[in-house]
């Protein structure tokens, strides 16, 4: 732990030596020794890999054997059909994974190019990665560090790192300072510095302590090159469901078997019998349609801008119950703001122009046309200036400049030399306390008066008010003179002006997100590396906390055991002071609580939680490309809301990925039926497997498309969120879906029957000819078909009849109806069509037949819901 020793030690350890620097020679052997200062990746995968990694699925096994199967018996058609959708299945998951993280390249491009160190007794410029254990960089305004350092020396040094830390103000760093405690927080090691920030101030010397991976930045890139991609709660479901009908259609197969041996069939019937079952007990378009149906969403969400990385993120969100989220530039606006002011004035007057000017003059910042540069603190009191109509340009032009004290961290004072019209004026900004020591006056209702003790407590009491609200306090203060006096003369015998209140304020669109967050089961969290009083100030603002006791720090974090942490999380709200372990750490104890996270930030110092959390969400236009690479979704207009608006999609996207699956389940249950029931009871196939498969890929997919995209419930975000372990077939899902299905292949069987029965055949004739068995199954394929399509309207809600819901609400569904209807028809009545599927045009009568069985299931689903709306008033 380089910041507990002394400078001595750390060079001694080192073997360096401040004055010489390394040598050529010994910088030379240490690069071969240590390797090059550069952040590492992962080697990727190969598209080969990628592509065979799409193929380990149970559902896919299972087609691959019937594709050998069916190309083992000459039945090319279906073989070419079935191996056509693994492909189709197996091109979107490589899609998907080659938007690879680019989290790792991004930390690579932010380190520095090029750095001064001292080699050989003279300052050299080196290329960053060159840099070594050992090496004696040199620092000065401006420039970006290119490893972790201890500071040797530093003069009025300040280095921004909000990247790291979180905090939007710059860090004062003394080389002198000498911590104990080694597990003390990365924002609090005054005596360090480390790769990847950036020096706004001062100047300084260091030796480098780490390089590459060993860095601050090099755990962060570690952490983010894990692999820890877990899968989503819909991935999950969807592995699950199947393995179980991968199983199911393995059992069926085997049981088939069996039966047809008992009965003494043919071996060949039997194989396509076992084909045509596997076919029917697979929703071969699940994983397709499902993936469609996300990639929809993604575009939806894209219009209210979220930028989805990953498509599973969108369901992910719709089950997120607690967002932890960054504070600065998250929650907050990222620019400190002057929000107070006080002097020994009445405060219902104006604040005095004195104050501000002598803010404005007594800064080194700029600020024109909403930009600023320079001190982030100095920039908020320039733009203040701007407010009241002060510009720091003009004001220049007419008070210039003639001599200064620059900011001493120590003083904690900073003050400027101004020519006036009758002389000349001191400003000095600093610390209030200090301020106060150097006064002899105050300017009180626009006279300047002694400085009393009475006056100092009221200044002091203020001060203290305003710290308790964690606002950072700055005072000013002037001193007229007829001469130019030296900057050891400038701070003597001050008139204290007053002093302002800064804080990075809220954002101001954030109160109602988090309220309306709360109103649908949500938790959000603060996770923040800024100092406690500050983040807990601004929680309250925010409705996050309550109180100090809802707060925790990364030293108390340290201090806890796992489990004693795991149980005190839930009731806590900020955490404040927390370095990029912990906050995975905190991330990991939510989600093994059973919550579904989300973790929101911008900076470098999120990207590992960002990747650790169930769903990371980026800012889009103050994020790092770091914190972008690491998260699935990117929010474009940096809004907090945009969170909100994207779980609201994400929870009727899953209730539309719900409705398709049970569709798809239902139907393809309603084929099982069909095809099982005839070989239990000795009768001939209704249905081939070129038949079911054009039912499964076309008429199927087109309606499950649409329920994908229905338009959403309008109370979606007052329900509580789902629970992630909750089944696809939570609320009666299951026994609606096996009605439907029972519904489904009783109808086919019994169209089946009625086409056999017109040409005088049953069930159990022997030696149906060929174009009867033609014109039989024709009446099945269609009733099959024509079932699901009209029965895809009752999956539109569980409780509200189509009329309720809206029957063309969703124009998409009466459109993949009607096509269906239109490619069944064609498929009977095109030749060349009729001839690959094996079936033939049918009669005015038996089309009226098979349109009226096949509204059955769709009517009595209805009947059902009246049923469940009179159990149920209140869900109707």
């Amino acid at each position: 732990m380089w910041h507990t020793k002394s400078r001595e030690a750390v060079l001694r350890e080192l073997q360096s030596d401040p004055a010489p620097g390394l040598t050529s020679a010994e910088a030379k052997a240490r690069l071969s020794k240590y390797g090059p200062n550069k952040l590492k990746g992962k080697p990727k995968k190969s598209m080969l890999s990628l592509f065979l990694a799409q193929l380990k699925d149970m559902l896919i096994y299972v087609l691959l054997g019937a594709a050998v199967v069916t190309l083992f018996v000459g039945e090319y058609m279906d073989a070419v059909i079935i191996l056509a959708v693994v492909l189709l299945n197996a091109v979107i998951g490589v899609i998907q994974e080659q938007k690879a993280e680019k989290a790792i390249e991004a930390l690579q491009r932010m380190t520095t190019p090029r750095t001064l160190v001292r080699r050989d007794g003279e300052v050299k410029e080196v290329d960053s990665g060159e840099v070594v254990p050992g090496d004696i960089v040199i620092l000065d305004a401006g420039r970006y560090i290119p490893a972790d350092l201890r500071l040797l020396a530093s003069a009025n040094l300040q280095i921004e790192e909000s990247a790291l830390t979180g905090e939007s103000v710059p860090a004062d760093k003394n080389a002198d300072d000498i911590h104990e405690d080694p597990k003390m927080p990365v924002g609090d090691l005054t005596n360090m510095a480390f790769m990847s920030t950036l020096v706004t101030y001062g100047r300084g010397e260091g030796v480098v302590v780490a390089t590459a991976m060993d860095t601050e930045m090099g755990k962060i890139a570690k952490i983010l090159d894990e692999d820890t991609r877990e899968l989503t709660p819909l991935q999950k479901k969807l592995e699950e469901l199947g393995k179980i009908l991968g199983y199911i259609a393995i059992g069926i197969c085997v049981l088939i078997f069996v039966i047809g041996l008992i009965q003494g069939r043919d071996l060949f019937e039997l194989f396509l019998t076992a084909i045509s079952l596997a076919v029917a007990a697979i929703p071969e378009g699940l994983p397709a349609i499902v993936a469609i149906v996300l990639a929809l969403g993604v575009t939806r969400m894209s219009r209210i801008n979220a930028i989805v990385k990953k498509l599973p993120a969108v369901e992910t969100l719709g089950s997120v119950n607690i967002i932890c989220s960054d504070k600065t530039g998250t929650l907050t606006q990222n620019k400190m703001t002057v929000v107070e002011y006080f002097t020994a004035t009445p405060l219902n007057e104006e604040p005095p122009l004195e104050l501000i000017k002598t803010f404005v003059l007594c800064s080194d910042a700029t600020y024109e046309n909403g930009q600023g540069t320079g001190d982030p603190t100095e920039i908020a009191l320039v733009a203040y200036g701007e407010q009241h109509n002060i510009q720091k340009r003009s004001l220049e032009a007419e008070y210039k400049r003639l001599d200064e004290k620059p900011f001493d961290s120590d003083r904690k004072l900073m003050s400027t030399l101004n020519q006036t019209r009758e002389g000349y004026r001191i400003h000095t900004k600093g610390a209030i306390d200090q301020l106060l020591r150097i006064s002899v006056s105050a300017v009180v209702k626009g006279e300047v008066v002694p400085l009393t003790e009475e006056l100092k407590g009221q200044y002091l009491q203020a001060a203290e008010k305003m710290s308790d609200n964690a606002l950072r306090v700055l005072g000013a203060a002037y001193k007229d003179t007829d001469r130019l006096l030296s900057p050891e003369e400038m701070e003597q015998d001050l008139t204290i002006l007053g002093f302002v209140g800064m804080i990075d304020p809220p954002r101001t669109e954030v109160k109602d997100s988090i309220r309306e967050a709360k109103m649908a089961g949500i938790t959000p969290v603060m996770i923040t590396g800024d100092h406690r009083n500050t983040a807990v100030a601004i929680a309250k603002e925010l409705e996050i906390a309550s109180s100090l006791e809802q707060s925790m720090t990364g030293a108390e974090i340290d201090e806890m055991t796992d489990e004693a942490f795991a149980r005190k999380i839930q009731n806590v709200r900020v955490f404040a002071r927390v370095s990029p372990e912990h906050k995975v750490k905190i991330v990991k104890a939510f989600k093994a609580q059973g919550n579904i996270v989300s973790m929101t930030g911008d900076g470098v110092n999120d990207a590992p939680s960002l990747k650790t959390a169930d769903i990371g969400v980026a800012m889009g236009i103050t994020g790092t490309d770091v914190s972008k690479g690491a998260a699935d979704m990117i929010l474009t207009d940096d809004n907090f809301t945009t969170i909100v608006h994207a779980i609201r999609e994400g929870r009727n996207i899953y209730a539309n990925i719900r409705k398709t699956v049970t569709f798809l389940l239902a139907c393809n249950f309603g084929e099982v039926v069909a095809i099982l029931a005839s070989i239990l009871f000795f009768w001939p196939l209704p249905l081939l497997a070129t038949q079911l498969l054009w039912v499964n890929l076309v008429t199927d997919t087109l309606p499950a498309i649409a329920l994908g995209v229905d338009p959403g419930e309008e109370d979606v975000m007052k329900r509580q969120p789902r629970d992630p372990k909750e089944s696809f077939f939570a609320g009666g899902a299951a026994v609606r879906a096996v009605i439907g299905g029972l519904l489904i292949g009783a109808l086919t069987l019994v169209a089946f029957y009625v086409g056999l029965r017109e040409y005088g055949y049953g069930l159990r004739s022997e030696n149906i000819p060929a174009d009867v068995m033609v014109y039989a199954r024709t009446m099945a394929f269609v009733v099959l078909a024509a079932s699901q399509l009209f029965y895809s309207f009752s999956k539109r809600s569980t409780t509200k009849s189509i009329f309720t819901v809206g029957l063309f609400s969703n124009k998409l569904l009466v459109g993949a109806v009607l096509v269906g209807l239109v490619l069944q028809f064609v498929s009977i009545t095109v030749p060349f069509l009729a001839a690959a599927f094996k079936v033939q045009n049918l009669s005015l009568a038996d089309w009226a037949i098979v349109i009226g069985l096949a509204l059955i299931p769709l009517l009595l689903s209805e009947v059902i819901k009246v049923f469940t709306r009179m159990a149920k008033p209140k869900e109707a």
